[in-house]
């Protein structure tokens, strides 16, 4: 599949760049597949488990997808980009909740990994029915299983109607812990991805400076300047410092000019 050239699908193929264990990896899949179709079996939820391992999504139509025109069956397409589905959400929705999940990555990674199954993502997303006509859903992203080296591998994503009636209405999000009832919500948008230092150093890459010029400016070494560009890289899913310039300008992260 050729991927379009929006700029969250741009960043959601870098996400999740770990590095992976093959262990135990075919029984714990299977498993995780066929508790992603009770998903859609018992709440007629569209349930897409994404293999961030593989680059694989597996996907389960209940009757939401009725609703939203698509055809009740089971597929595998060989992207975590849900391309069929990801073009029913509204634009401004689609990027906000790929923020929220940038701040959801960035909390599991700093959590145990017997933990982590206690995290999932609430969010009242709009996207086009059948008719064209935008309708609220409720989306849910939660992470089913790690592989031996502890790396985030098997994620959920289910779409549900919602359980009010309330008008359509732009992008609502939080972030629970389902064992605590404790709620993250995601402050300012994108606006703690990066630190000050981290948009100052990107700012200096985007000017065509080197590490070792940035570091001379900075007045900091040449190591903590790599360490920094490896962070942004790392936060934003992407391979490259170029391609984080243009993910942070497109989700709206202010490129901080750093004082020399």
């Amino acid at each position: 599949m050729v991927k379009n050239n929006h700029p969250i699908s741009q960043l959601e193929e870098h996400l999740f760049n770990q590095d992976f264990s093959n262990e135990g990896i075919e029984e714990r899949l299977e498993h995780c597949k066929r508790i992603a179709a009770s998903y859609a079996a018992l709440e007629n939820s569209i349930a897409v488990l994404s293999d961030l391992r593989a680059d694989k999504s597996y996907i389960f139509n209940g009757a939401v997808a009725d609703k939203l025109g698509l055809e009740r069956t089971n597929q595998q397409i060989n992207t975590i980009w849900e391309e069929e589905i990801y073009n029913r959400i509204h634009p401004d929705d689609l990027i906000a909740r790929h923020i929220q999940e940038l701040h959801f990555f960035m909390l599991l990674k700093k959590t145990t990994p017997n933990q982590r199954q206690n995290f999932r993502t609430y969010s009242s997303i709009r996207m086009k029915d059948a008719d064209g006509i935008y309708i609220s859903i409720l989306h849910r992203t939660l992470y089913l299983s790690g592989d031996a080296n502890n790396s985030l591998w098997l994620a959920l994503c289910l779409y549900n109607f919602p359980f009010t009636d309330e008008p359509v209405k732009p992008f609502r999000g939080m972030i629970q812990n389902c064992a605590t009832g404790e709620i993250f919500k995601v402050k300012d948008g994108n606006a703690t991805i990066l630190s000050q230092r981290e948009t100052e150093v990107l700012h200096l890459v985007e000017q065509g400076f080197r590490s070792k010029e940035i570091a001379d400016k900075l007045g900091v070494s040449k190591n903590t300047v790599d360490r920094h560009r490896q962070n942004i890289m790392d936060k934003l899913r992407v391979s490259n410092s170029f391609e984080a310039i243009r993910i942070s300008k497109s989700l709206g992260i202010q490129i901080g000019r750093a004082h020399v």
